[in-house]
């Protein structure tokens, strides 16, 4: 008696993990999307949660610029998250998993 077995989902994962593992960087606005921002806070998208804050922002250096210990205020404030940095890494977390399933069947 043979066995047939379907291969197919194992070599999609493993090209969706190669193709992440050769990720250089990821854009803020791919972690910090707008589903993210949604479901973790009352706004809509990141510029929302942005523009309500009191820092003035318009460019990159901007941003970098914000003082660290009150943008996590600011977040713990205004999101689900104590930090900055827990808000990027479970952002990091749902954008890796959703980039290792993406094409295959649950």
């Amino acid at each position: 008696m043979s066995t047939k077995t379907d291969m197919s989902g194992l070599k999609k994962l493993s090209k969706n993990l190669e193709e992440l593992g050769n990720k250089k960087s990821i854009r803020l606005d791919e972690l910090i999307n707008d589903g993210f921002v949604s479901s973790h806070s009352k706004y809509r998208n990141f510029d929302e949660l942005l523009s309500s804050s009191h820092f003035n922002v318009e460019t990159a250096e901007d941003f970098k610029a914000i003082p660290d210990d009150e943008w996590d205020i600011y977040i713990a404030n205004n999101t689900n998250f104590n930090s900055w940095e827990e808000m990027q890494v479970s952002a990091l977390r749902l954008y890796v998993k959703s980039q290792v399933g993406k094409g295959l069947k649950n």
